[in-house]
């Protein structure tokens, strides 16, 4: 979730739900500078919400469903706790 986030590797995610994109796509999308996108590439590709693809000179992302899915799970598991123990409150010492 950590990797979630940052605005602009959210904003990446949006892209990436849609197609696949190359990081010069991602940098006309996005606005961002070269090496600031890559920096929230690598973080997205080492919290294993992304892959890539060689493609000749260029780098395509995909981004990985079943990560996205499994993540939405564990947040519609939490807001169903946090739903069923809204009354519940623990007594200060």
């Amino acid at each position: 979730m950590k990797a979630l986030a940052d605005p602009l590797r959210l904003r990446i995610v949006s892209l990436l739900a849609r197609e696949t994109l190359c990081t010069t796509h991602l940098i006309e999308e996005t606005g961002a500078r070269q090496t600031n996108l890559s920096n929230h590439l690598r973080v997205l590709r080492e919290a294993g919400v992304v892959e890539t693809e060689p493609c000749g000179r260029f780098t395509y992302y995909r981004l990985r469903p079943e990560v996205i899915a499994s993540l939405s799970g564990r947040l519609a598991e939490l807001a169903e706790i946090a739903r069923a123990t809204a009354d519940v409150k623990r007594a200060c010492p």
